[in-house]
């Protein structure tokens, strides 16, 4: 698996340096651009084999490691943290990543992928700028709303992450990720994963659910822009059966936009794309991806 070009943008809120990673394995010439964005303690370099999938099918992948996660750190933003930007600089450096690509490639389609927090922060990112974008792909998501009542009903005396479990085997704590024990292990192994948070990350992105659930906010996004909402239907931050992804395809759906996919996986749980079945999932992205290339 071809290694990642590593780069940097200085962030627009603060000037934390933001670290990028590109692959850009393609033969021929690229038919769009993909800009990837993480989730909550982890960081981009973890998209490897799916950036090379994408690559295979003509796009050029770019993921930013969010600000307190991966190589975007600083004495003044630890690993754990958004720093005094909060979550206005977590918002503020999703947009500056897109315009920078968008800048770099004036002539391909961009897609936004978000997988988990960074779905929740593409949420906010597509009430206010779902022109730049050809389509976006929302994994591991869930309404803001109903990410909250989910939160409030974890067990109290589990620290962090690991109170999604509740419900897995508890051989790790992090069974609720994937069934595939190795990309589990794996990822207890990262020291760059599974690391404690500020209680002050997952506050922000909640109080964004001020506007991401607001029916006059959701009808800012461009009705044509295509969405997919790829989850497992076991994934304790969508809801009990995926309820709660379902209902954000049915949001997206009741604002007006016109081309809204979801795809539940059976048993499948929060990392879609490190799963047992991810040849599944990752086929199902990249041919979404290609059918939607402007023609």
């Amino acid at each position: 698996m071809p290694a990642p070009r590593p780069g940097r943008f200085a962030s627009p809120l603060d000037g934390l340096e933001i670290a990028t990673w590109t692959w850009d394995d393609v033969t021929g010439q690229p038919r769009g651009v993909v800009q990837l964005v993480h989730g909550l303690a982890e960081h981009g370099p973890r998209y490897g084999r799916l950036a090379t999938a994408l690559n295979a099918v003509g796009f050029l992948v770019t993921a930013t490691d969010h600000r307190g996660h991966g190589a975007s750190v600083s004495p003044e933003v630890p690993l754990g943290s958004f720093g005094a930007a909060g979550v206005d600089g977590f918002l503020g450096d999703i947009v500056a990543a897109g315009e920078r690509l968008a800048e770099q490639h004036p002539d391909l389609p961009l897609f936004l992928l978000g997988h988990s927090l960074g779905s929740m922060g593409a949420q906010s990112v597509l009430l206010d700028h779902s022109a730049r974008y050809a389509g976006a792909v929302l994994s591991g998501s869930t309404t803001l709303d109903g990410l909250l009542a989910v939160v409030q009903g974890l067990p109290q005396d589990q620290p962090g992450l690991a109170a999604f479990n509740a419900g897995f085997e508890p051989r790790t704590g992090f069974e609720w990720l994937s069934r595939d024990g190795a990309e589990v292990d794996a990822y207890l192994a990262d020291p760059l994963c599974g690391f404690p948070t500020e209680d002050a990350v997952m506050a922000g992105v909640l109080g964004t659910a001020v506007r991401t659930t607001d029916p006059d906010q959701l009808a800012q996004i461009r009705p044509d822009l295509p969405v997919l909402v790829v989850s497992g239907d076991r994934d304790p931050v969508g809801g009990p059966g995926g309820s709660n992804v379902t209902a954000l395809a049915e949001r997206y759906r009741d604002a007006g936009l016109t081309d809204v996919t979801l795809r539940l996986y059976p048993a499948a749980r929060h990392e879609v794309f490190n799963e047992t079945n991810r040849d599944e999932v990752t086929d199902d992205v990249t041919g979404w991806l290609v059918a939607h290339l402007p023609r």
